[in-house]
């Protein structure tokens, strides 16, 4: 069994994991990539790979580095069936073509408003493509294994994160590995703890946090005291959060804030309609996660939805005080960009950001103190309070990804340690292979290795 990685390697974006197996060939995961330029770029490249040649696509979880490239594939010639969880797949109903409808938005922006460089600019791709690309889901039913052919088999295992997200082990005869996808926190109050393994063969593992460990304080006491400081100055809270996940986590711990009278009782908008069908989707999947129903019924009534385009512009006429939750969680795109042209230049205001920015976002300019950052062709200055904390993260941190792997009874064979930028991803292979003393590579873009009798072979990269 042959892997290549063709994303996610080198960088925090783009998972995509081509599997062979003799003449069969499976995709785990077809993730767009975000950040640097020269990431985005690679969205526009071929394929390093025939879609029309895969087998099967399986997939981790419906964040968009890592289901965002799916229409696209599909689009140019996969047939073949994408096995997920049920909640995966239902969140992907939302989130791709939410995703093919903001790429022909901003497309249509850039030419009315002539700042593209490339003239027409294009979609990506388009609600279309992604609506036909979602015909070709088939959920897996719970962890039973599936049979992929080639005597090889696929089981999907809960791992926290977000929910439907799991970890995706294939067998085959003696051969084992066991793709982690993201690892939630062991601890989060939305979603159940990662599946414990005790053994495989060879393990592929995220390390978004490899070198870097959460604040471990309270975070509704956290977001109260933002809150607090913003209301005080007459400011408004705006918080870009990724929909599915973050967005849930907020209205839960706000939600909980107010019936505890520990913050006053502001208006709450989240102008993302797509945030509320996945908050909805949460609610039918009660079994997946912590909540109760009395609490999701509670998190799902947090905020008052903001549907058209028209409140949308008109939120950013109102005064604070007030919070104003919108997508995208690294400010990458979306409403929540017409947000922060609007209220980042007073400082009454504040911008919070609650989780990891990958490099090249708006988010991490902002977040490292940039003092101005261009929207829709324009240099906005930042002059408004920025808050940061990922203790709202819903990636394992790198003491909690220890504790995962201590789990296991014995070493794999050999751990590819992917998904992170280049620091945190050594990071966490040097203190893995101190700790444990197990046999890590961080592989490079494009890099092929072949799994046989616990040991692997690199070959040229595609």
């Amino acid at each position: 069994m042959d892997i290549t990685f063709a994303g996610a390697a080198g960088t925090v974006t783009g998972s995509k994991y081509l599997v062979t197996s003799g003449d069969l060939k499976w995709l785990v995961d077809c993730g767009m990539f975000q950040g640097l330029k020269e990431l985005r770029l690679r969205n526009w490249a071929p394929l390093p790979f025939d879609p029309a040649s895969l087998d099967a696509v399986l997939l981790t979880h419906a964040h968009i580095d890592h289901s965002g490239c799916i229409p696209i594939l599909v689009r140019d010639g996969f047939a073949g069936k994408i096995r997920c969880s049920t909640g995966t797949r239902d969140l992907c109903g939302i989130l791709l073509p939410d995703a093919g409808h903001l790429q022909e938005e901003e497309a249509y922006f850039a030419n009315r408003k002539r700042f593209a460089k490339h003239a027409p600019a294009l979609p990506l791709f388009t609600r279309d493509d992604a609506e036909v690309a979602m015909q070709s889901f088939m959920p897996a039913q719970g962890e039973k294994p599936i049979a992929l052919g080639g005597g090889v088999t696929a089981r999907f295992l809960p791992a926290g994160h977000i929910l439907g997200a799991s970890m995706i082990r294939f067998e085959q005869a003696n051969l084992s590995i066991l793709f982690s996808g993201d690892l939630g926190r062991p601890h989060n109050p939305i979603m159940k703890a990662p599946t414990a393994v005790e053994q495989v063969d060879y393990l592929v593992i995220e390390s978004t946090y490899g070198n870097r460990l959460h604040d471990h304080r309270d975070p509704s006491e956290m977001l109260a005291q933002v809150i607090h400081r913003t209301c005080d100055r007459g400011g408004v809270l705006v918080v870009p959060a990724f929909c599915v996940g973050r967005v849930q986590e907020l209205l839960f711990l706000i939600s909980g804030l107010k019936a505890e009278k520990r913050i006053p009782n502001i208006p709450v908008f989240l102008n993302s309609p797509m945030a509320r069908d996945a908050t909805e989707i949460y609610r039918r999947h009660e079994g997946d996660h912590r909540l109760t129903h009395a609490e999701t019924k509670a998190m799902c009534a947090a905020a008052k939805i903001v549907n058209t385009i028209e409140e949308s512009k008109a939120l950013n006429e109102k005064k604070g005080p007030m919070i104003i939750i919108a997508g995208s969680g690294m400010a990458t795109g979306g409403r929540i960009v017409h947000h922060l042209a609007a209220f980042a230049p007073d400082p009454k205001n504040t911008i919070l950001f609650a989780g990891f920015q990958a490099a090249g976002t708006r988010g991490r300019a902002i977040v490292d103190g940039a003092e101005f950052v261009k929207i829709h062709g324009e240099e906005v200055p930042i002059r408004a309070e920025v808050a940061h904390f990922d203790s709202l993260s819903a990636h394992v941190d790198a003491d909690e990804m220890m504790a995962w792997l201590h789990q296991f009874k014995e070493p794999p064979h050999r751990t590819f340690i992917t998904h992170g930028e280049p620091a945190a991803a050594e990071a966490l292979r040097v203190r893995i292979e101190r700790e444990l003393g197990w046999h890590c590579h961080v592989p490079s873009h494009g890099e092929h290795v072949t799994l046989q009798d616990g040991h692997h072979r690199p070959h040229a990269s595609i």
